[in-house]
């Protein structure tokens, strides 16, 4: 028995350590990984600058993974295609994962003995080489990056802007970037709608470029989203904001604006690497393309959502909506409730509230920081008692005109209806009867906070 205590107590003791030593661990930062794709094809071994454009993408490229030995949480990968076999023949197939992914500080000792044994000599098979890229990366919780290297076009009758499109919405790869080494202008094309393109147009442009790629990588970015009211002041918060991958119109980021302690706008941490859309949830919402972050810096999005504020006030125990639209517009932007407040982003609109019956104001101004109010009178209260169930219904009476705002759906004879202020008829007919000549109609009047019991007989 005294054994068995123990061994509880002991578990226990056991249990408790455990989980101090889990819920203490730090939530892990997803790991960063290059894919370098580089092009050994026949054509590299033109002249470019100084000498041939192999040797100068191999040195380069060496020199910057030295300068990424110390960069922590980062791995480095090696893709090379078009030098396991000679042009001719055409071997598509020639592109290979030489160095699969590894530290950066592992990375750069092993690149410069890769690099050596490495021959240009074969075809371009860029598509297929980034159709394999997609396979490489590990599938976790990483940041997958994939830098081409490249001075020629796709030769194999492939693809790879869509072969790009198709693996980043998958999430399997983000857009590549890529860099053209003494590319011919009239192929850029080719290559532009893979990823962001970067035309090296010499050795120190590529060094550069290399330089600028990395640091998308590698550098903290913080980005704030200012929200400006009428003066251009980031004064607006509160809103719902999402962040789209441009290239891909997946969502990246959502998060909801707020202010810091200090009354400005909080600051966000979001990846340099992709191109953005971002979307203000505004009523109506507001949109901005192409949204660049730079690297290493603080980036501020602009965007102007001067806001005010609306609410119709009606005394009545029916929760009534009212849609909003846009002036001299038909889409629905949004539905309100009644004695609710809501904001808007400035500018004229047209209501229509659901009440019995529909009300409609038009050309209703919002400005900035203010709140617009509809007064409506309270609503009353009929209960309409038919002898039979029957067909008809109930009509506002507008001097010379009767529109319908409630029908009678032939199976029931008794109906309650909260109606606001004003003089009606009830038009009926029973289910029973085929003669036009025993329709019955009453007219009545409500008033505010009154109700009344309208009987057909």
């Amino acid at each position: 028995m005294i054994t068995n205590k123990k061994s509880i107590l002991i578990f226990f003791i056991l249990s408790i350590l455990l989980s101090v030593e889990v819920f203490s661990q730090k939530k892990q930062e997803p790991v960063n990984r290059i894919l370098f794709v580089f092009d050994a094809s026949q054509s590299m071994l033109g002249r470019w600058q100084s000498g041939r454009k192999i040797d100068i993408a191999k040195q380069l490229l060496t020199n910057i993974t030295d300068s990424l030995k110390d960069v922590k949480n980062l791995e480095l990968g090696l893709r090379v295609y078009g030098h396991q076999r000679s042009f001719p023949p055409q071997d598509c197939d020639d592109t290979r994962l030489e160095i699969n992914f590894i530290p950066s500080n592992v990375f750069a000792d092993r690149i410069k003995g890769k690099l050596s044994m490495i021959r240009a000599k074969g075809t371009t098979p860029i598509a297929k080489s980034l159709e394999e890229a997609a396979a490489d990366f590990p599938l976790d919780n990483s940041r997958n990056i994939v830098i081409l290297i490249t001075d020629g076009k796709e030769e194999c009758g492939m693809d790879p802007c869509a072969v790009s499109r198709l693996f980043a919405k998958k999430g399997i790869i983000l857009k590549p970037f890529v860099i053209g080494i003494g590319l011919d202008k009239s192929w850029k094309d080719n290559l532009d709608c893979v990823g962001t393109f970067f035309d090296a147009a010499n050795e120190r442009d590529f060094s550069n470029i290399l330089n600028i790629v990395i640091s998308h990588v590698v550098d903290n970015t913080t980005t704030q989203v200012n929200l400006l009211d009428s003066l251009g002041n980031p004064t607006e918060t509160d809103v719902p904001l999402t962040f789209y991958d441009n290239f891909t119109d997946i969502v990246k980021y959502n998060f909801v604006h707020t202010m810091n302690s200090m009354g400005n706008p909080d600051t966000m941490i979001i990846d340099p690497v992709l191109k953005y859309k971002v979307i203000a949830h505004t009523i109506p919402p507001v949109e901005s393309d192409i949204i660049t972050i730079q690297p290493g810096k603080h980036t501020i999005i602009p965007l102007k959502t001067p806001q005010g504020k609306l609410k119709i006030i009606i005394n009545t125990k029916e929760d009534y909506q009212f849609i909003i639209r846009k002036k001299g517009e038909r889409e629905t932007i949004n539905v309100q409730n009644i004695n609710t407040t809501q904001k808007y982003l400035t500018g004229f609109y047209d209501i229509e509230l659901l009440t019995l019956p529909r009300q409609y104001f038009n050309n209703i101004r919002i400005n900035q920081n203010q709140l617009t109010k509809l007064q409506l009178p309270s609503t009353g209260l009929v209960n309409i008692l038919l002898p039979a169930n029957g067909y008809g219904g109930v009509y506002l009476n507008d001097g010379d005109r009767l529109t319908e705002i409630y029908k009678f759906n032939g199976e029931s004879n008794q109906y309650k209806l909260t109606l606001l202020p004003g003089k009606y008829t009830v038009i009926y007919r029973a289910k029973s009867s085929k003669k036009y000549i025993y329709t019955n109609e009453e007219t009545f009047v409500i008033k505010s906070g009154k109700s009344q019991l309208i009987k057909i007989y």
